[in-house]
């Protein structure tokens, strides 16, 4: 029985470590390129409008296919849809490499939004279904670290090349990266999850919503993923209006990768003292904060500051509500209520972009970082609301 335990322990423990690689690569690539796509976008002539649809266009076919990707992922196993994911990304950074142009920017970020379908779907469901109940945070911590350390090296790397070499040349490197966690999914394990879940329709989907703790969850992600999908979307404007370097830039993004590594090393140590929901708004109240102070800062250092308390807060928020949306799914539906989480993470990644292309286009780069923080921390009083109605709920 030991030697059982054991064997189970160490192919656990590999499955963490290919997934970690797995998403590391995905990660580095995709903030590796982000902040250089709007960098590219104004250098071409775009506006706060343009870059803020250029933004959504990322999110418009995760969106739409989200949940039936989850459920592929039930049906055929994890390790198919990461493939398709990950060559979907690498061609997406083909594209503008190829073509330098706004409508290859936009045909770019429609790629590599279908990659990033099928990959987190996957290998959250490929951790979750690995991981027991008791150390299921601790597995997304994990995985929220791979993000968070591609969050870190990413915008470093993208901001150096921009500025000593070229944009194109980013886009060429980061396909070279895409192709090492390619080799990887080969190893990960086919757990396919044969059930009822895959003869239910979009309604019966949607009927999962019911779930007040889904819904907490999937709230708390959405608003935590749109957040700093906005910061890497205009910081960049913002920094260029005060003459910041790309690299500078780059490093203050990756400054709040940094943070979130940190915070993601103590977070099962901060759940334990001070419980998980008192966590979740407490992170989401420092972000909100960092956005609302960010118009009033015109030094790197401060700015550098109020990014990493970004990441501090943005960094728990989205290992949380792994855990908390894995855990409130039926056990054959787990893939496609990843994908229901998914779902609601690139609704807010579709419309708030557009909401912020349009402030900052008639009032300005500064509105966008007050506005949103007023978003951030107002979702916190929801959040509560939700958290007192499940204690009625469970006292009745």
């Amino acid at each position: 029985m030991t030697v059982v335990m054991f064997f189970q322990i160490e192919v656990i423990g590999l499955v963490l470590r290919i997934v970690f690689i797995i998403t590391l690569g995905f990660q580095t690539v995709i903030n590796m390129t982000r902040p250089v796509i709007t960098l590219y976008a104004s250098e071409l002539g775009a506006s706060p409008l343009e870059i803020g649809i250029l933004t959504s266009a990322f999110a418009l076919f995760p969106l739409l296919f989200a949940i039936q990707a989850g459920k592929l992922a039930d049906k055929l196993g994890d390790r198919i849809p990461v493939f398709i994911g990950l060559f979907s990304i690498i061609v997406g950074m083909a594209i503008p490499f190829s073509f330098p142009s706004m409508w290859a920017l936009f045909v770019s970020q429609f790629f590599v939004g279908i990659g990033s379908v099928f990959i987190p779907v996957s290998l959250q469901n490929v951790l979750g279904n690995s991981a027991t109940k008791e150390n299921r945070d601790h597995y997304f911590s994990m995985l929220g670290m791979a993000v968070a350390t591609g969050a870190l090296i990413g915008p470093i790397i993208g901001g150096f090349v921009t500025e000593h070499i070229s944009y194109s040349f980013s886009f060429l490197l980061s396909m070279l990266i895409g192709f090492v966690p390619v080799i990887f999914t080969f190893f990960l394990p086919v757990m396919k999850r044969q059930g009822s879940a895959n003869h239910y329709g979009m309604l019966s989907s949607i009927k999962l919503l019911q779930n007040p703790l889904l819904q907490k969850a999937l709230f708390s992600s959405a608003l935590v993923l749109y957040s700093r999908d906005i910061f890497v979307a205009y910081f960049p404007l913002y920094a260029k209006s005060f003459q910041l370097s790309d690299s500078t830039i780059g490093i203050i993004i990756a400054v709040q990768g940094l943070a979130m590594i940190i915070v993601r090393v103590f977070l099962p140590k901060l759940i334990d003292v001070l419980g998980r929901d008192r966590v979740l708004l407490i992170s989401i109240i420092v972000a909100g904060t960092s956005f609302l102070l960010m118009p009033f800062s015109e030094n790197m250092i401060f700015m550098g500051i109020l990014s990493s308390l970004m990441g501090l807060g943005l960094g728990c928020g989205q290992p949380l509500s792994m855990t908390t949306t894995y855990n409130a799914s039926p056990k054959s539906r787990t893939g496609e209520v990843l994908g229901l989480r998914l779902t609601t993470n690139r609704l807010s990644q579709l419309i708030a972009p557009l909401l912020f292309g349009v402030i900052g286009a008639s009032a300005g780069i500064m509105s966008v970082f007050l506005v949103s923080g007023v978003f951030l921390v107002s979702g916190t009083f929801w959040i509560r609301q939700e958290k007192v109605k499940l204690s009625e709920v469970k006292e009745n």
